[in-house]
């Protein structure tokens, strides 16, 4: 049995937004009209694109700096990673973007898209050098044991910025492979380049952007084959 013998005061405060219309609000479900809404936003939206005629838009849009024709977008790709593309201009030309809309498009493809499609690439060239890998040791269970056996040795043996690059390649690991096996030649004390300058000269060349960026399979080879002569005899 319920002890409390009074009755509560029935809520009759409505939970109608202050500047909702009344036309919008349903006093009954105490909701917005969804519906009347909507069906209002769309007839004010085609009234709205009837008010402007094309003459009009045109004055608008030269006023904002809106080139007459799309091929008169002045944009800049002196990264020279890509070229400027004339339907992409047209599209935003029909928007109309202004010049420094169309440039910010173009930078932002630089900025977001570039990495994007370079870290896929790189994904992609990863995934391949595996395969070949796996083919050249006779299978994935093969390489799986070879591989932690290559980590094992390279980092018992090598610095890591040459475990690094050995390890990011096919030729890297199959020369790293051979350097386990005893296959590379170690070379005498006195032949094998030595002292600080030689190992920052190295470190140096793996600054250059055709060793980390466009990865010149001669000059790559080169880092490696240096690294390889200054710690082979030690």
């Amino acid at each position: 049995m319920n002890d409390n013998l009074l009755t509560p005061e029935i809520e009759t405060s409505s939970r109608k937004p202050a500047n909702l219309p009344e036309k919008f609000w349903d006093d009954g479900k105490q909701e917005i009209r969804i519906e009347a809404l909507l069906a209002s936003y769309l007839e004010l939206e085609k009234k709205l694109s009837t008010m402007i005629n094309p003459q009009d838009r045109a004055r608008v849009l030269s006023t904002l700096g809106v080139p007459e024709t799309p091929d008169a977008y002045e944009i800049n790709v002196s990264h020279g990673l890509f070229p400027v593309d004339s339907d992409v201009n047209k599209r935003l030309h029909e928007r109309g973007f202004t010049p420094e809309q169309a440039q910010m498009v173009y930078d932002l493809a630089v900025e977001k898209m570039v990495p994007m499609v370079l870290e896929l690439a790189d994904e992609f060239k990863a995934e391949r050098e595996v395969d070949r890998l796996i083919a050249a040791f006779g299978g994935p269970e093969k390489w799986a044991e070879i591989s932690r056996q290559l980590l094992a040795y390279g980092q018992k043996n090598l610095p890591p910025a040459v475990l690094s690059n050995l390890a990011g390649s096919f030729e890297g690991v199959m020369a790293l492979y051979r350097l386990m096996c005893g296959e590379e030649p170690v070379m005498a004390r006195e032949d094998t380049l030595s002292g600080a300058g030689d190992e920052r000269d190295l470190q140096s060349m793996m600054r250059d952007p055709r060793y980390w960026k466009t990865k010149d399979p001669a000059f790559v080879a080169q880092v490696t084959d240096g690294f390889r002569r200054l710690y082979a005899g030690q």
